[in-house]
C-alpha cells in the first residue's frame, strides 16, 4: 500500500514507518528489561512470568506455564479454519558470566549475563507473537515455545518429558539463534547435521602416592594422566574416519598438592563433539579402551564416567528448503546461505528435532563479541528481521 499519513509513509499492511519504528523500539525495550535481569538454567521464574504476562496481554487463546519446570507455551489460533499446529521456539536462560559492558541495560545481577543472546531470541518471539495474535489470518495454530535451561540443562528435553507434544499437537518445530560474525541482514542454515552432539568425560585415576624422590614405590597418577591426554588426541587423528567430524578436547587435569609429593589421585576431564552417532559411539568406546589400557600399563585404576548430553542437531532437508525460501523473502536471496558449514557447538533444540521435523537457523548479529563472551550484546537492529522471519514463516506454512 502506498500513500501518506500524518504519522508517516505507509509500508507493509498499511502500517506507517513511524509506527513500525515505535514497535521495534518497544520490542528492544523488552529485550533490555530481560538483559538487566538474567536468570540461569531452570531458575527463569521472573523471565517466564514476564513472557506469560505478555502472551496473555496479546490475547493468546491459551498460555501454559511450568512446562519443564519454568517453560512457557502460548497458542495463537488462526481465523481461517482447521489446519496443522506448528511451533516456534526461543530460549530464555542466561550464563554465569560477569558482564563487561557499560551499556545502559547491562546486567544488574552480579556474575550473570545474557552472553548468548537469549534475551534477543525471547524478545523477537514475543514480537512475532503479538503480530500473529493481532492478525491471525492463517489456518491451524502456532505454538510459541519459551524454553528454560538451554545452557547445559537440557530444558528442551524437560519440556518434552513434561508432555509438550502431547499437550500441543505440534507437527513441525522451528528454532533460530543469532550468530556473531555473520552480518546483520544475513541468514544461514543447512540440511542434515548443523550442530554437534555434546558429551563429557571424567577419568578418575587412583594410584599410590609417595615421596617424589622415591617414585619406584608409587603408582603415579600424574604420569598415567599425561599418557591419557596424549592417547585421547589420537582418537580424531588415528581412529575416526578422516572425513568424519570429531573433536576430543581435554579441558581439565587436576592432581597433586605439593611439588615433592606424588599424589594418590588425579582427574582428567573434557568434552567430545561429533556430527553422527557412529562417530559418537566410536569416541566413547575408544576413551574407555584408552583408560583401561593405560590404567593397566601404569598400575593404576581408572574409573571412566562418560555422559551423553545433547544429540546432534539435525535439520530436515525439506524444512531447510522451506525456511530458506522464507528467509529469501525477508532478507533477499543474496543474503541467504542454505549450506553453511556445521558448527561443533551443541544445542538442545536437537531434542525437539528428534521428535518432530523442522529446522534450526542462524541470523546474523554483526561484528559483536562472540557468544559466551563477557563483552557480548545482542544487536537490536536484528529484531525487525527476526520478527518478520517468524511472521513470514507462519504466513507461508499456514497461509
Amino acid at each position: 500500500m502506498e500513500g501518506t499519513h500524518e504519522s508517516g509513509e505507509f509500508v507493509n499492511g498499511g502500517e506507517t514507518r513511524e509506527g513500525q519504528a515505535a514497535e521495534w523500539r518497544e520490542v528492544a525495550a523488552w529485550r533490555h528489561h530481560l538483559h538487566e535481569r538474567p536468570e540461569l538454567l531452570y531458575e527463569t521464574h521472573e523471565t517466564a512470568a514476564f513472557v506469560a504476562e505478555k502472551l496473555r496481554e496479546f490475547g493468546c487463546e491459551r498460555v501454559e506455564t511450568g512446562l519443564g519446570r519454568t517453560g512457557v507455551v502460548g497458542l495463537v489460533r488462526g481465523t481461517r479454519g482447521d489446519g496443522p499446529t506448528i511451533a516456534l521456539r526461543a530460549d530464555m536462560d542466561a550464563l554465569p558470566i560477569e558482564e563487561e559492558t557499560n551499556l545502559p541495560w547491562r546486567s544488574k545481577t552480579q556474575g550473570m549475563m545474557h552472553a548468548c543472546g537469549h534475551d534477543g531470541h525471547t524478545a523477537m518471539l514475543l514480537g512475532a507473537a503479538r503480530r500473529l495474535a493481532r492478525s491471525p489470518d492463517f489456518r491451524g495454530a502456532v505454538a510459541l515455545i519459551f524454553q528454560p535451561a538451554e545452557e547445559g540443562g537440557a530444558g528442551a528435553k524437560a519440556m518434552i518429558d513434561d508432555g509438550l507434544f502431547e499437550r500441543f499437537p505440534i507437527e513441525a518445530v522451528y528454532g533460530m539463534h543469532n550468530m556473531p560474525g555473520m552480518a546483520v541482514g544475513t541468514f544461514g542454515t543447512r540440511a542434515g547435521p548443523i550442530m554437534a552432539a555434546t558429551d563429557e568425560f571424567n577419568l578418575k585415576i587412583a594410584g599410590r602416592g609417595g615421596h617424589a624422590a622415591i617414585p619406584q614405590l608409587t603408582a603415579d597418577p600424574i604420569l598415567a594422566g599425561a599418557a591419557l591426554v596424549q592417547a585421547l588426541q589420537q582418537i580424531a587423528s588415528r581412529n575416526a574416519d578422516p572425513l568424519a567430524s570429531v573433536v576430543v578436547s581435554v579441558t581439565q587435569f587436576h592432581g597433586g598438592f605439593a611439588r615433592n609429593v606424588i599424589p594418590e589421585t588425579a582427574v582428567v576431564s573434557g568434552t567430545v563433539r561429533t556430527l553422527d552417532e557412529a562417530t559418537r559411539t566410536l569416541a566413547e568406546r575408544r576413551i574407555r579402551e584408552c583408560a583401561a589400557g593405560i590404567g593397566m600399563g601404569h598400575g593404576v585404576e581408572i574409573a571412566t564416567e562418560y555422559v551423553r548430553h545433547y544429540p546432534v542437531t539435525r535439520n530436515d532437508a525439506g524444512q531447510v528448503e522451506f525456511c530458506a525460501g522464507v528467509a529469501e523473502k525477508v532478507f533477499g536471496a543474496d543474503a541467504v546461505n542454505s549450506d553453511i558449514p556445521p558448527l561443533m557447538g551443541g544445542e538442545d533444540f536437537s531434542f525437539m528435532l528428534n521428535e518432530r521435523p523442522g529446522a534450526f537457523v542462524f541470523i546474523g548479529n554483526g561484528a559483536s563479541a562472540s557468544l559466551h563472551h563477557p563483552a557480548y550484546d545482542f544487536d537490536d537492529t536484528v529484531i525487525p528481521l527476526g520478527v518478520r522471519y517468524w511472521e513470514t514463516l507462519v504466513e507461508r506454512a499456514l497461509g
